[in-house]
């Protein structure tokens, strides 16, 4: 007998950006895995009776390991359950979602993956501003600035990064912006680009803060605590007089 699993994408936290599908799924759900992020009034749609089992990753914290995570999946879809995998921002974005997918296929597993709203996309839309603007960013990069160490990754395309008509996105990046900025300003971006940090993105101590890449890079060096956070960067100058949410 085997279940199936739907990865569900949460987006990034409000419950009134689910698609009609996940809510679908999460109500029908016989067991739901879920995300730290992806958690909260979130998991109010699952339904009575369900297993609710927390697995996020948070940097510095405790955290299940990977194939904990995926032995789960396996064991209760193979009871014959309808497992939910619910996961922050976009399933398919930094979410480890290949490590869960390969697991099921190794199994012989069905699943499917229910995409959700990204993390940037929403962040951009909050801000009140766009990811593009025609004829100065025609071009959306979306990267992680942390890898398996939790330090900055040394292989990223900094040509492609410093590139002062494209908007990026930095996933994961809070703690080494600041290295990152530097990295980028060596190979040329202007200090002075544009630059908005996300944090707790559409929750009740959500903020947003607007300054230039040398400026935030500054800020977070110098900040302390671990909320969730987004960096965007790219020609976002002409929309500052309008101010932030």
């Amino acid at each position: 007998m085997s279940g199936f699993v739907s990865f569900v994408s949460s987006g990034p936290g409000d419950p009134e950006l689910l698609t009609l599908k996940a809510v679908d799924r999460l109500q029908n759900a016989d067991a739901i895995l879920y995300d730290d992020l992806a958690s909260g009034p979130i998991l109010a749609h699952a339904r009575d009776g369900a297993d609710l089992i927390g697995v996020g990753k948070r940097a510095g914290r405790v955290s299940p390991k990977q194939h904990h995570v995926s032995r789960l999946l396996v064991d209760h879809a193979r009871s014959g359950q309808k497992v939910v995998r619910l996961k922050s921002g976009d399933a398919g974005l930094f979410g480890r979602l290949e490590e869960e997918v390969v697991a099921l296929r190794e199994a012989g597993i069905d699943f499917e993956i229910i995409p959700g709203v990204t993390t940037p996309c929403a962040a951009a839309a909050i801000a009140g501003i766009p990811l593009t603007r025609r004829l100065t960013s025609r071009r959306v990069q979306f990267i992680t600035g942390s890898d398996v160490t939790g330090g900055l990754p040394e292989d990223l395309n900094w040509g492609a990064l410093a590139d002062p008509g494209a908007t990026t996105a930095v996933f994961m990046g809070r703690r080494t912006f600041s290295e990152l900025a530097q990295r980028l300003i060596a190979e040329g971006l202007p200090p002075d680009t544009p630059a908005l940090i996300a944090e707790s993105l559409s929750r009740p101590e959500q903020r947003l803060t607007l300054g230039t890449v040398a400026t935030l890079a500054t800020d977070l060096k110098e900040a302390t605590g671990g909320a969730p956070t987004l960096i965007l960067i790219g020609p976002l100058a002409e929309l500052r007089a309008g101010g932030l949410p």
